[in-house]
């Protein structure tokens, strides 16, 4: 039996790209050899392609040299259905012409990406063009994902428990700043924490606990994004994050981890500076989380929900603060592709990342199946009615519509 060409996207113009790189070289790591030929394929920050075996290594990226020995610059055909992964190599000869040759055809892609151009729906929308399966949550989902503001009115919507908050522009913040200050402290009052729409792994975030401290976490943010989410804080709240597997209207979900930090934020250093080769794995965290059962029902129930309701694909994370005060969770935020895409925290249900890899691949070929099983193409005459015999015609044809 042949080995299905797995293609493993990741990097990318993002704040979160040598996170990317971890979670993607721990997961070609775990990749079965005797089920995949994996493809390293890798973007880089200045967005071009790159495949070659280098890019197994984590040392490779420090710095990372284009001109490396065993390095390729690469395409995709965007021929639906074709899957090439390709190269242009010099013919032999002074005048020969550059040839292009054709590395494979990938059969299945998981992106591993980390924040925008990847994580945020960009990508998927490109290999839904391309026909190409891929494991992660599809265009809509992802972009959803992504974006605070619009997770927050979608979760909102589905009457799923999310904390009050506000948003705001950066024309906005630009054009006058003290109304947005005012309006956050008559709507939210202190603590907030101010967080970019579009970034992830707590780049950009901030706890504000007074008007100066407000004025300098918005100014941060706006930095990072040209939209702000103002969330309203609580005081000493419990960290829980759940991971959920599955596809159309399968879904499960992973156990529970209560996430440690030094302070009232978890910040980037905390999620990945213990250990740069094991990214989100390295985080101090205690697994499974010391939780009532009826809690850990409840983030369990509530995290498949969310799953099913935003049609989620492959393996996603949803964090969640519970108010120990009053006895309420609420949900923080989902992560369509989780760091170190949450192998952790299926380790302790017996699934081991090789196995975790295989579902999200077994899913990525489900959806796709689902999507050929569907009718794109709908015959009508309307072309034969028209003319375009001229501008005039052209005109006249159009009208007449």
């Amino acid at each position: 039996m042949s080995k299905l060409q797995l293609g493993v996207l990741f990097g990318s113009r993002s704040c979160e790209h040598e996170v990317s790189i971890i979670s993607a070289v721990q997961l070609m790591r775990a990749a079965d050899r005797q089920t995949y030929d994996v493809y390293p394929i890798y973007i880089s920050k200045k967005g071009e392609w790159f495949t070659g075996d280098p890019l197994f290594d984590i040392a490779t990226y420090t710095p990372f040299d284009e001109n490396r020995k065993g390095l390729e610059r690469v395409q995709l055909d965007l021929t639906a259905g074709s899957g090439a992964l390709t190269t242009r190599k010099q013919g032999k000869g002074l005048f020969t012409k550059e040839q292009q040759l054709i590395i494979t055809r990938l059969d299945c892609v998981i992106p591993v990406f980390h924040g925008m151009h990847g994580e945020d729906g960009t990508v998927q929308g490109l290999l839904e063009l391309c026909n190409i399966p891929y494991a992660s949550s599809g265009v809509g989902a992802s972009a959803m994902g992504m974006d605070k503001v619009y997770m927050k009115q979608f979760f909102r919507g589905c009457g799923f428990p999310v904390l009050p908050s506000c948003w705001f522009l950066r024309t906005e913040w630009e054009k006058e700043r003290t109304p947005v200050m005012e309006r956050v402290e008559k709507e939210l009052g202190y603590p907030v924490f101010v967080k970019p729409a579009s970034l992830g792994s707590s780049i950009g975030v901030t706890r504000a606990n007074d008007r100066a401290g407000l004025e300098e976490a918005l100014e941060l943010a706006f930095e990072f994004d040209r939209k702000v989410l103002v969330e309203k804080g609580l005081n000493a709240p419990l960290e829980l994050n759940c991971s959920v597997l599955g596809y159309d209207g399968s879904a499960k979900a992973s156990e529970i981890e209560m996430p440690l930090s030094g302070g009232d934020l978890l910040t980037f250093m905390d999620k990945y500076g213990n250990n740069s080769t094991k990214g989100m794995a390295s985080l101090k965290r205690v697994l499974p989380a010391p939780i009532e059962p009826e809690l850990r029902d409840q983030v369990q129930q509530l995290s498949i929900d969310i799953f099913k309701a935003m049609d989620c694909k492959g393996v996603v994370r949803i964090d969640y603060m519970f108010d120990p005060q009053g006895q309420e969770l609420y949900i923080t935020e989902i992560n369509t592709i989780p760091g170190s895409l949450s192998f952790y925290l299926w380790e302790p249900c017996g699934l081991p990342y090789s196995q975790l890899v295989d579902e999200m691949v077994k899913y990525a070929l489900k959806a796709q199946q689902d999507k050929d099983d569907s009718n794109y193409a709908y015959t009508s005459d309307i072309l034969s009615s028209i003319s375009m015999g001229g501008k005039t015609g052209a005109k006249n044809g159009l009208k007449n519509r």
